[in-house]
């Protein structure tokens, strides 16, 4: 049988490596460092304007989007909500001055001219970006109370294994890993390719979180049985098997989960697209912390690893790397 639990050394070091780039790129102003996201927010997180449109015909995304590109809004987010209704989200309408138009003026007059806006069917609003902190904060929230929740469920779900608790921050632990992950990935997009972030994203995010959970508790379902089974078997060998006997369905289940979701990035609208490739990142690595995370963060707690190696940080950088190399030869 491979020996999985032999290599969690490199696992963990090859997490670092992956997490790394983001970590930066979240961490670089403007991001953590000053304050920020880290991120390149849209215009749900700053202020802009809503449009909900009805046409007297019907219309696609892609004429919409034209349109707008031609008013010189470029950055215009459209849903369809309808064969002949859309939402159009913009930066915000600059206001009549003197006997200029406004901007929301101009739009909906160029848009009753090519597509045959109905206007008096046109609904208009601003979006404060203090809505769209609203919104950040309690998706904050959100995770933080379901992690607790998390921790007490798998905690009084494991009880009659030793040590539960462990398996809840385990579960955590691996939760926080994945959503950094997507974080980073995003950060060093809108670095890279300005690709910015909407409240779509948030609910990606949630999402991540949730199937990560989700994964690893498959993992430790199957060490929990292993465990009541054979009392007398070490720890180590315990989530060697386990892992081995569960992880062609973790990776079934991911893989299939994946044709899904690129599926609908290939011929979904825009509108979506921050939300799918958030799922898509939190559906691979949390497949990944699931089998070669969480469940070796238990191995290095039994065995006492963990506790070495935070002590390590009191060392020299020598001995630091003496004992990260005796975790690695393992």
């Amino acid at each position: 049988m491979l020996n999985v639990v032999g290599k969690r050394g490199w696992y963990f070091l090859f997490s670092a490596l992956i997490l790394l780039p983001g970590l930066i790129s979240l961490v670089m102003p403007p991001g953590w460092a000053t304050g920020d996201s880290g991120l390149n927010p849209g215009i749900d997180f700053t202020s802009g304007s809503v449009l909900q449109v009805t046409f007297d015909k019907s219309v696609n995304e892609q004429q919409i989007q034209q349109q707008m590109d031609a008013l010189g809004h470029p950055e215009a987010l459209i849903q369809k909500t309808g064969s002949d209704s859309a939402f159009i989200r913009t930066m915000q309408f600059r206001e009549a001055q003197g006997e200029e138009l406004s901007e929301r003026e101009i739009v909906e007059r160029h848009l009753e001219e090519t597509l045959g806006l109905q206007r008096a069917k046109v609904d208009f609003e601003s979006v404060s970006p203090i809505i769209a902190g609203e919104t950040v904060r309690n998706a904050i929230l959100a995770v933080a109370a379901a992690s607790v929740f998390i921790l007490g469920y798998i905690w009084y779900a494991f009880r009659l294994v030793p040590k539960p608790w462990r398996y809840g921050v385990s579960a955590i632990l691996a939760l926080v890993h994945d959503v950094v992950f997507v974080l980073g990935v995003f950060s060093v997009l809108g670095r890279a390719l300005n690709m910015e972030v909407n409240s779509m994203f948030i609910v990606g995010i949630l999402i991540v979180a949730g199937y990560s959970v989700n994964d690893t508790i498959v993992v430790f379902d199957r060490i929990r049985e292993n465990v009541v089974r054979h009392p007398d078997r070490g720890l180590d060998s315990t989530v060697n098997v386990s892992v081995m006997e569960t992880i062609g369905r973790s990776l079934n289940t991911s893989f299939t989960t994946l044709f899904v979701l690129l599926a609908m990035l290939l011929l979904g609208g825009p509108s979506i697209r921050e939300l799918l490739l958030a799922v898509a990142l939190g559906a691979v690595i949390g497949t990944y912390s699931s089998i070669f995370i969480a469940s070796q963060f238990l191995v290095m707690w039994d065995r006492g690893e963990l506790g070495r190696f935070l002590r390590m940080g009191r060392r020299s950088a020598a001995a630091r790397a003496s004992g990260l190399l005796s975790i690695l030869s393992r």
